[in-house]
């Protein structure tokens, strides 16, 4: 079976389904995968980035590009980046600002294309049936392109030998049992339909077909870290381990099966694991640490809120820091309070929207107000009514306690009822507005509501007559 006989069987629901948006530099890989698609029948359009790295090369590549989608009929895109300028100003290397840019622009005019191709399928021309004329209000939409509701699939030439270098990188970056199952063949909209194929096929492919394409020069300049490892050190690995690329592509199968296996039991373990509370995931911490592996629970668990493999000892050692200390990645925060890890988004919840009080604060500030805190001896306390100012029984709390803002789901049982009550519907019995609820911030500690500041204290930590010592805690608005 030949390589165009391979392609078919192999590609045959995508090819015959879907719509495919091909990236195409120009060079052998792009120009065979575009020859394939042609020979399929596959619809398809041409997409090209001009990175502007290789100066005259670079025009060259992209000129080279419009006429091969001029030669197969096809329709063509292109973009000029400023990828340097992007890589400056984003404090990335060149290869992820390539990378970055290029899918952000592949995702847009895929977007788009669908977009298109959903506006034609609406606007088909409505056809009476006259075969059945006493059912003739019967309508027939009608069109050209019976795939115009497909989807549109960013569709690369990556093969085998780039999974076999990715995985290989990744093995180095500490990625983990996911980045040593290298690239999928369909994910997140992208595909890669020769995947499955070496590079040496594919050259021989473009010879047998008489394919032109172009070389980029800077495939030979092993400064990059993907060509240091193409060029250098998997040739060098090749004379100890003769076959070693076969067996890296036999591991990733292998490994990619294992995944399937692991990823089912991890997501057990989140389950037993994780308390959602509002946007926020708490995690227990003495539960967390009687479970088997539970590094790499954990970093299962922060790897996908943008933490680095390095920071899995870091948050380790946030389980026995002081309450109140946090670990940030990128996207999100880690707080340590008491026996719990709280999860939360950056992106909703800010640095001020969480303020841990040790029992040895007086004074807090948060937003644009203030907590006064005083231990009085229930002798010399009068109780007042004003909603600013929370009594409790000292002896009831315990610190730190964490100030918060309100989320939907909390829960707490208002001063002079014995049964809870969610604050949600307390607000909405106050007649509190949008905006007023909103700006609601809460007290809690160890997960129970103690004060909704400025509202209403909990009737479990109300002073008694029993009580020796008073813990007031003032509200005052700047």
């Amino acid at each position: 079976m030949n390589l165009l006989e391979k392609f078919l069987d192999d590609n045959k629901v995508n090819l015959g389904q879907q719509v495919l948006l091909l990236a195409i530099s120009g060079g052998v890989d792009s120009v065979v995968l575009c020859d394939l698609c042609q020979k399929a029948g596959a619809s398809f359009f041409i997409a090209h980035c001009n990175f502007q790295l290789r100066a005259e090369e670079s025009v060259r590549d992209e000129a080279f590009v419009i006429q091969l989608a001029n030669t197969y009929g096809k329709e063509i895109l292109v973009k000029r980046f400023d990828t340097e300028g992007y890589a400056n100003e984003q404090k990335v290397s060149i290869q992820v600002a390539a990378r970055n840019l290029r899918y952000a622009w592949f995702k847009e005019i895929a977007a788009t294309k669908m977009l298109e191709l959903n506006r034609e399928t609406r606007n088909v021309r409505l056809e009476t049936t006259n075969e059945q004329p006493e059912t003739s209000n019967k309508k027939r939409v009608t069109t050209n392109d019976q795939r115009a509701s497909s989807n549109v699939l960013i569709t690369t030439a990556h093969h085998a030998d780039d999974n076999i270098e990715t995985v290989v990188m990744n093995f180095f970056r500490g990625t983990g049992l996911k980045g040593l199952t290298g690239m999928g063949s369909l994910s997140r909209n992208v595909y890669r339909p020769l995947l499955s194929y070496r590079k040496e096929e594919i050259l021989e492919y473009a010879k047998e077909n008489n394919l032109a394409y172009v070389e980029d020069s800077s495939n030979a300049n092993s400064y990059y870290t993907r060509n240091y490892f193409r060029n250098e050190m998997l040739p060098a690995i090749s004379k100890v381990y003769v076959g070693v690329e076969e067996n890296i592509l036999k591991n990733i199968q292998r490994l990619s099966e294992t995944a399937v296996i692991y990823d089912a039991a991890i997501e057990e373990y989140k389950r037993q694991l994780i308390e959602i509370n509002g946007t926020e995931e708490h995690i227990p911490i003495l539960k967390l640490k009687k479970l088997p592996s539970y590094r790499t629970i954990l970093w299962e668990i922060i790897s996908v809120k943008n933490y680095k493999a390095a920071q899995v000892d870091e948050v380790i050692k946030l389980m026995d820091a002081d309450n109140g200390s946090y670990i940030e990645s990128t996207t999100h925060r880690i707080i340590k309070n008491r026996r719990w890890l709280i999860v939360t988004n950056k992106q909703s919840e800010n640095a001020e929207n969480h303020v841990v009080i040790e029992n040895d604060a007086s004074k807090i500030k948060f937003e644009n107000k203030l907590l006064l805190i005083d231990n009085i001896s229930a002798s010399h306390y009068a109780i007042s009514g004003d909603t600013n100012i929370a009594a409790f029984d000292a002896s009831t709390i315990q610190f730190p306690l964490l100030l918060r803002k309100y989320k939907q789901g909390d829960y707490f049982y208002p001063l002079g009822m014995k049964k809870k009550k969610k604050v949600s519907k307390f607000f909405i019995d106050q007649k509190l507005s949008k905006t007023e609820k909103e700006k609601a911030w809460v007290m809690e500690m160890n997960k129970k509501i103690v004060w909704v500041v400025g509202h209403r204290m909990d009737d479990r930590f109300k002073i008694t007559p029993s009580t020796k010592i008073v813990l007031k805690i003032s509200l005052e608005t700047k």
